[in-house]
């Protein structure tokens, strides 16, 4: 073998054994976005035998901002299929299995039981509960990361009988109550930073060494560089109720929190049609301003308070940055017995760019 991995066979924590350790171990990585570019990255590198890594996503220029993985030839191709290669030229003498498909209540079970160990780098909650019942039902360990904005925060569950993801955070927010990054924005370095610590846990469990983050949800922030680990408890009710569904765990559906049964139009079926109201639904800094001559301002979180402003003899339809705000407020408006409302699919970008471009 070349001298790859000297640095780590010279630790004595580690050493030949340890680096034997980590060819055999198997490691899922559940997205590969912000959080799952750096773990991939650090895994591969380590000389992990087998990586598993599941993205149903396509590379977007936006991406490149943190996912350290692409650059612009990998635009328009799935992420899992575009990390693993970037990954086998890092490191050809490892496995790597990509997945360009959703995780769902269907293929969780039996993808988690072919790995060892669980990685989550996902970005919404239904997804993230899913992976921790998965994890609790096949009893795989799950290494969580998640990030907002400046804030960060690790942990590992279900580790050696440890908690939950569920035991930590048992309710899961509304759809709207907590926008990705996609809606919110995130500092760059920010899940380099989460998804380093992330694979640092990982790591430790194949080495049996350290103080694994089982227990302890270690919270960062970017601003003030401040950093603070709080105590976790296992709860036996919680762990209980998850297994038992275990039978009618593939019965379930995933509805992603970027998701609501609302009826979507695109922006050129709106473009010209004078029976149409556009409403955008984005905080008043956000960017890029689109042309108040023709859309109406009104922050999602005032909605409520300005129905009055809708024209109830349109159309309405409603834009934000990425589509989850503007469904959410659809559905708003819907409990407000509104019916004839869609959210637009196109984000403010490209909106602005089409009105820019037809609506004079």
């Amino acid at each position: 073998m070349d001298n790859r991995y000297n640095r780590h066979i010279i630790l004595k924590e580690i050493g030949q054994s340890g680096q034997d350790k980590l060819l055999n171990a198997k490691v899922l990585m559940v997205g590969a976005g912000g959080l799952g570019c750096p773990i991939l990255q650090y895994l591969a590198s380590a000389g992990v035998g087998t990586i598993g890594v599941i993205d149903d996503d396509v590379v977007e220029l936006s991406n490149l901002q943190r996912q350290i993985l692409f650059g612009k030839s990998s635009l328009g191709k799935n992420k899992a299929e575009a990390a693993k290669r970037r990954l086998l030229d890092l490191n050809d003498s490892i496995t790597i299995h990509a997945y360009p498909e959703k995780l769902t209540y269907q293929n969780a079970i039996e993808l988690f039981n072919q790995y060892d160990i669980i990685v989550d780098g996902t970005d919404n909650f239904e997804t993230r509960y899913l992976i921790n019942d998965t994890c609790i039902i096949t009893n795989k360990p799950l290494v969580f990361g998640a990030i907002y904005k400046f804030q960060g925060q690790v942990s590992v569950f279900n580790y050696k009988n440890g908690p939950s993801y569920r035991c930590a955070f048992p309710n899961k927010p509304k759809g709207d109550a907590v926008p990705n990054c996609s809606e919110i924005g995130v500092l760059g370095v920010l899940p380099g930073i989460i998804g380093t610590i992330q694979a640092n846990e990982v790591l430790k469990i194949i080495l049996s060494i350290g103080d694994v983050l089982s227990g302890k949800l270690y919270c960062y922030d970017a601003l003030s560089n401040k950093a603070t680990l709080l105590s976790l408890k296992r709860s036996e009710d919680t762990i209980r109720s998850i297994l038992l569904i275990k039978d009618d765990f593939e019965k379930n559906d995933l509805e992603t929190s970027c998701q609501f049964n609302v009826n979507e139009i695109s922006i050129v079926d709106v473009l010209g049609n004078k029976n149409v109201q556009i409403i955008d639904i984005r905080e008043h800094h956000e960017q890029p301003k689109v042309s108040k001559t023709h859309v109406l301002e009104i922050p999602l979180s005032e909605l409520d308070r300005h129905i009055d402003k809708l024209d109830k003899t349109k159309q309405i339809a409603i834009f934000c940055n990425s589509g989850i705000r503007s469904k959410t407020a659809v559905s708003k408006l819907m409990r407000h017995n509104i019916l004839n409302c869609f959210s637009i699919r196109e984000g403010a970008s490209q909106i602005n760019n089409y009105l820019n471009d037809s609506i004079k």
